[in-house]
């Protein structure tokens, strides 16, 4: 049986190290806020926003919602995100995406303050992590699958690690983060050839295809370490990671669940990055 690396535990220290840094803040009449910005009423993007401000309040951060019409144009868009980026109270910024499919997303992405990106959409502060600095924002999912493993002492130097994700989201940035701590990494992808093979091989697999079940027990071997980025819905309506859970889980060393697992660090990750941004700005 292997290992669970539950994201609860994770998440719950993170947010401990938030507290305490709401509280020194605090002390100097500085409150952290989190400008929400939302177009249309989509229902997942609702049930998401409600989840960070529950979690906001939690840990003393303020969360504030600029909800658009659905066919608000992208110089609408842009003159709010301006107003956002010069107004003191707001430490950081988090733009709802996908966004419209009229919005042009690269001038949203532009038109951030690089101080208040707390969700890491402005090319310079990707361009950062690509240099091997990760002491600003990042991208908060890989960013979340690097704490778990840190926080369950997963040695990372030497190890040879596959992502099977490369996206600007989680596939590429994370293996530069995996590469600044002396990982061996190798991208890969759907269309990657022997991606079983290339997996059984590996120490850790970090996999976010979107696909539920798709990694059997055929993609991993008794010493892997699994962290399951996917999440979406299996035949039967259940959420789902990418990793046939009941098949791999009596088989390998370590595993994330789903849910519970990278998800559930995600949010506290976007809240301390909100943090940082109140101490920069």
């Amino acid at each position: 049986m292997a290992d669970i690396l539950k994201g609860n535990a994770v998440a719950k220290d993170i947010k401990e190290r938030i507290r305490k840094d709401v509280e020194e803040l605090s002390k100097e009449n500085r409150i952290p806020m989190l400008a929400i910005v939302r177009l249309g009423d989509n229902p997942g993007d609702i049930s998401y926003e409600k989840s960070i401000i529950k979690n906001c309040d939690s840990v003393g951060i303020k969360a504030k919602v600029y909800e658009l019409d659905v066919n608000t144009t992208t110089g609408k868009l842009v003159e709010l995100i301006e107003e956002l980026n010069i107004d003191n109270s707001i430490s950081g910024i988090l733009v709802f995406r996908p966004l419209p499919k009229h919005i042009d997303e690269e001038i949203i992405r532009n038109s951030i303050s690089t101080k208040k990106d707390v969700d890491c959409m402005h090319p310079w502060n990707l361009e950062k992590i690509f240099e091997g600095d990760i002491s600003g924002f990042a991208p908060c999912t890989p960013k979340a699958a690097m704490e778990i493993i840190k926080y369950y002492d997963i040695p990372l130097e030497g190890k040879n690690v596959v992502v099977v994700n490369r996206s600007m989201v989680v596939g590429k940035p994370l293996a530069m983060m995996l590469l600044k701590e002396n990982a061996t990494v190798t991208i890969c992808h759907s269309k990657t050839k022997g991606l079983h093979t290339l997996t059984n091989n590996a120490d850790i697999v970090v996999v976010a295809l979107g696909k539920a079940k798709f990694f059997d027990e055929r993609y991993f071997n008794e010493k892997s370490v699994v962290i399951d980025v996917g999440v979406s819905e299996d035949e039967n309506g259940r959420i789902s990671g990418d990793v046939d859970y009941e098949k791999v889980e009596p088989i390998v060393d370590k595993i994330t669940p789903v849910p519970g697992g990278v998800g559930s660090v995600t949010t506290s990750i976007l809240l301390s990055q909100v943090v940082h941004a109140c101490k920069i700005n």
